[in-house]
Formats: C-alpha cells, sequence, structure tokens
C-alpha cells in the first residue's frame, strides 16, 4: 500500500509516519531526507543534488522525481508513505505517472485537518529530540523531568527557528495557495480520507489505521 499524508506544517505528518513504519513496515519517503541522503551518496544523482544545494538553486520536480525512483526500485517494502511530496498539482500529476510506469498504484491520501489558531499554539510550544526527531510539547507531551528522550535516551532538545506565530502563518500560507488544491484533486479520484490532525497521537493512530483498513 502507497499512501500519501497530506497537511499543513505541523499537522504532525511525520509523527504518524514513524507509527505506520514501526506497524506495518512501510517506509516513509520524506523530501528532506531524501535530499540529504542523496547529498552525501556519491551516486551520479547525488552529485546533481549536491550541486543544486551549494549553488543555493531550488531542487526541481525533476530530481525529487528522480530520487523517488531510485527508492521504488531500490527499496523493499510494505509500501511508500509520501511525507512533503506532492505539494502541488503538477507534483501530484508526476507521481501519479511515476508510479504508473513502475506497475504500482497510489492508494490512499489520508488528510490531516487541523484549526490554524490551535495549530500555531501547538506548534510554538514543540520542542523535538536531537537524536531521534521525537516530538515533544510544553502543554502536551513536555520533555521528562530527567530530561531524558522517552524514545532514545537522549539529552539534547531542540526547538526549529521557524516554529515561531509569524514564520508558521507564512508557511500555512503557502501551503493553502499551493498544497491544499490536493484535497480537491485526491477527492475527485476517491482516495481521500480525513482525520483530525489535532486529536491525540493515539487518536489521529486510529483514525488512520481505519481509514487505511476500510
Amino acid at each position: 500500500m502507497n499512501i500519501i499524508l497530506l497537511g499543513p506544517p505541523g499537522a504532525g505528518k511525520g509523527t504518524q509516519a514513524r507509527v505506520l513504519v514501526e506497524e506495518r513496515g512501510m517506509v516513509q519517503l520524506s523530501t528532506g531526507d531524501m535530499l540529504r541522503e542523496a547529498k552525501d551518496s556519491g551516486t551520479e544523482m547525488g552529485r546533481v543534488v549536491a550541486d543544486v544545494m551549494a549553488r543555493g538553486a531550488l531542487v526541481t520536480d525533476e530530481i525529487v522525481i528522480g530520487l523517488i525512483r531510485e527508492k521504488l526500485a531500490t527499496v523493499k517494502a510494505n509500501g511508500f508513505i509520501f511525507d512533503g511530496f506532492p505539494r502541488t498539482l503538477a507534483q501530484a500529476d508526476a507521481l501519479g505517472e511515476l508510479l504508473e510506469a513502475e506497475g504500482q498504484t497510489l492508494d490512499k491520501v489520508v488528510e490531516m485537518r487541523v484549526d490554524d489558531t490551535a495549530l500555531v499554539a501547538r506548534i510554538t510550544a514543540r520542542s523535538t529530540c536531537g537524536m531521534c526527531g521525537e516530538v515533544y510539547n510544553d502543554e502536551t507531551k513536555p520533555i521528562p523531568a530527567d530530561g531524558k528522550c522517552t524514545n532514545c535516551g537522549g539529552t539534547e532538545f531542540k526547538r526549529r527557528a521557524d516554529d515561531n506565530e509569524d514564520s508558521l502563518r507564512t508557511r500555512l500560507m503557502e501551503y493553502y495557495k499551493q498544497t491544499s488544491p490536493l484535497i480537491g484533486y485526491y477527492y475527485a479520484k476517491d482516495m481521500l480520507s480525513r482525520v483530525d490532525g489535532l486529536g491525540t497521537i493515539d487518536a489521529v493512530q486510529a483514525e488512520i489505521r481505519t481509514a487505511l483498513d476500510a
């Protein structure tokens, strides 16, 4: 099963993707992770990515599709989770064409719906473990009193520089301008399921399980 987790920045896509990786043996394809991995890989595609990033240029859709094609061809998994891609209608078309060419399908798109005001409050209180990326929140899941990550035992925690209200509202506007049209796109293809992205982690997990098993 191949799926897309769709939602604005801070909706919890990465957290839910990690759960699916552990529970179902799926592989998360995060655009940022793939680019960083490719840059250091020494492959032909990696050299292209490294050159683009060194020049400070934008990574093209063709490069991202090329990285996804490599993953589909070389990684064995019980399905892929697309996280951070596609972001535009053009990218959605390109992904669909790639999957068809590789003899695969896109089975489900899960939209993690959020309230902007609540999302801003959540993200400005967010921090992550510097070692494993486990997410904490000052209000709902504070860093343990002993200062150790409950997942890996790490003791270094960080906040993203752009996890502030002004930056987040700018990122949300970009999401609504570029990515939200995908909601209608996948609804028309009868692939879309919606979950409450602002529920507890366990509650969102349960809704996603129901959507995927339907």
